[in-house]
């Protein structure tokens, strides 16, 4: 019988021998990869982190101690061995095993993560509430080295260091976060490789002075300021020595009997420490690991050739975004691409390539990426900023701050805005109208095609105004033949259905959704007249004053959270109106997250997929 068919906890792992080890960890990895080969996933990060998950497993008593996974890309292995073996086949899917570390899930997950950088600081809070209860489990944080390039990690370490907590952080460095790292500490961190006799020379040091006899304080601090000038001729800067942590590495991340014989050490002290590895992203699976950024997170794929399965459907949304700024810039020169370690993701590598003095890949730092682009603005640049709406979130103060608030031409490409399907609530962009429509300053669009995304982008970079356009994730809507529709200007949409009986704003994307609704309302002999909204912010004040007077039924309808987005704004545009006989059906998602699915599952579950809209109509307004 295979080894990881009889383990359903870490206390069946560690009945193991230690040499046994590496076949759990070579079985892993061929489930990992026929997982993820039909579901999709992150597969890169997780390969790479296989051994090192069950070193931690096996020599820490988890889940009384506690591991704390950034970000979650790495954690899959974990899920395997702590009771997930079994449904891991539903990976990513409706009702299935998530993609990341969650709390409701499993008593091992001490801590959800879906967001990077986080780990330290969460990590320090346990160790902080351990230490208040009298308790004496271990707390262990496993970051990333591309978490290093958010400014989050380092309040962390700079406070765990300070505080002098039992703490043990262990950064899996592999060179790359999702797209290859960027900046000085990926430079620091590759000077630290190509030194690594630190440690050793620590070692001998230490032992030298306890051979002195008499030692004294003069000799200790003679031996001290030895020991420091030696490491900062073979460590430039010992930076995490210098925040308070005893330093570990560089090491092997692959060698599991080591890293049990590593741990088992650190186990036994009582500070903070911290353990630098050395890991392959895509360790075990040759095309991942040639193909790191792709495979990080992965559509289903072959396994024998590591294509994908079939074709996305065209263009993405990401792509269309990416070719067409690309294509402004050529003419405009004052135009910049900045965007958070995702030049692949928001369909920036083309633009990169081609204009490599005008793009910044600023690491995971969404909020230096927001106000680094203010920056280049003040300084007479237009600064295009492209992250997925869920990250944005990090830099909502930076959006008003460094922004709005100073006027200042910043472009907001809102990428993955809406459901994003298997990527779950941690990557959820419904918030992205909810968090920008109520900044003064900011116009906000959402394109219903690629044609408009095309138009509002050239819009938005001629506007000289802050400005945001948010589309979903997914390929992209062909653009649509539209007759006489209006320039595009602020607070100006488009009507692409006449009707009489009702009349549906539809925000985005959704109005195809709105489209086949209204195909649908027509069976029932019902005319919905369909509008593209285009503008969030600032709203068709008088398409949609015009429709509550006649014929006075209005259904908006969007994949964002209904407070806060375009149905709030029409109700309150009503009230403040006083068009009180007018009814409204804000059609959007409620007071909930949205969970991971594919997205005709999600809109069917929300109520927002064309038969419910059609139904949910009909039962409001009672024809």
């Amino acid at each position: 019988m295979r080894y990881l068919d009889q383990i359903e906890s870490p206390e069946d792992l560690r009945k193991l021998s230690v040499r046994e080890l590496p076949e759990v960890a070579r079985e892993i990895r061929e489930r990992l990869i026929r997982v993820v080969s039909s579901n999709g996933g992150h597969l890169a990060s997780s390969l790479g982190a296989v051994d090192l998950t069950l070193a931690l497993h096996y020599v820490f008593d988890t889940p009384r101690d506690a591991i704390v996974w950034d970000v979650g890309h790495q954690a899959y292995a974990h899920k395997l061995i702590t009771g997930r073996n079994a449904s891991f086949d539903t990976l990513r899917r409706l009702g299935g095993v998530a993609g990341f570390p969650r709390r409701g899930e499993s008593p091992h997950d001490a801590f959800g993560a879906g967001h990077a950088s986080t780990a330290v600081s969460a990590a320090l809070g346990l160790a902080a509430a351990r230490d208040l209860r009298g308790g004496l489990e271990k707390i262990v944080a496993v970051i990333g080295d591309g978490s290093l390039t958010g400014g989050l990690c380092y309040e962390g370490l700079n406070n765990a260091g300070h505080r002098a907590r039992n703490l043990l952080v262990i950064l899996n460095d592999n060179a790359m976060s999702i797209s290859r790292n960027v900046g000085a500490i990926s430079a620091y961190l590759n000077r630290i490789i190509s030194s690594p006799i630190y440690n050793s020379v620590r070692t001998d040091l230490q032992a030298l002075v306890k051979t002195i006899p008499g030692v004294g304080s003069r000799v200790l601090e003679t031996a001290r300021r030895i020991e420091e000038s030696v490491k900062n001729l073979v460590v430039p800067g010992m930076l995490f020595e210098e925040m308070g942590f005893r330093y570990f590495g560089p090491a092997d991340g692959h060698d599991i009997p080591k890293l049990v014989e590593m741990l088992r050490r650190l186990k036994r002290m009582d500070q903070p420490l911290l353990l630098h590895l050395r890991t392959v992203k895509g360790k075990g699976y040759p095309h991942a690991e040639r193909h790191q950024e792709y495979f990080h997170g992965t559509s289903p794929f072959d396994i024998a050739t590591g294509k994908p399965k079939e074709e996305n459907g065209g263009p993405s949304w990401s792509d269309e975004m990416g070719g067409a700024l690309a294509r402004i810039a050529r003419s405009d020169p004052s135009v910049i691409a900045v965007t958070a370690a995702m030049a692949g993701g928001t369909g920036l590598s083309g633009f990169a390539q081609e204009f490599p003095d005008r793009f910044f890949d600023v690491g995971i730092a969404e909020e230096h990426a927001v106000t680094f682009a203010a920056g280049l603005a003040a300084g007479g640049c237009t600064p295009v900023v492209a992250l997925y709406a869920t990250f944005l979130q990090r830099a909502y103060d930076q959006v008003i701050h460094d922004v709005c608030l100073q006027n200042l031409p910043v472009v907001l490409a809102v990428d993955h805005a809406g459901i994003v399907g298997s990527d779950g609530p941690t990557h959820s962009g419904q918030f992205a109208f909810s968090t920008l429509r109520h900044i003064p300053g900011l116009t906000l669009l959402a394109p219903s095609d690629a044609g408009e995304l095309k138009e509002m982008l050239a819009w938005a970079i001629a506007a000289r105004r802050p400005c945001a356009i948010a589309y979903p994730k997914g390929a992209a809507i062909p653009a649509r033949a539209c007759e006489a529709a209006p320039p595009l200007s602020p607070g100006r949409s488009r009507r692409l259905r006449e009707g009489h009986d009702v009349v549906i704003f539809a925000a985005g994307a959704m109005a195809g959704v709105a489209e086949v609704a209204a195909d649908l309302l027509l069976q029932k002999g019902r005319s919905a007249a369909v509008i593209d909204a285009r503008f969030i912010k600032p709203l068709d004040r008088e398409a949609i004053l015009a429709a509550a007077r006649k014929p006075g039924r209005i259904v908006t309808l969007e994949e964002n959270a209904l407070e806060g987005g375009l149905g709030s704004g029409a109700l309150t545009l009503l009230a403040e109106e006083g068009a009180a006989g007018a009814e409204l059906l804000p059609l959007g998602i409620g007071d909930q997250y949205v969970e991971q699915g594919e997205r005709s599952e999600m809109l069917a579950s929300l109520g927002l997929d064309a038969a419910s809209v059609a139904r949910r109509i009909l039962d409001r307004f009672r024809f």
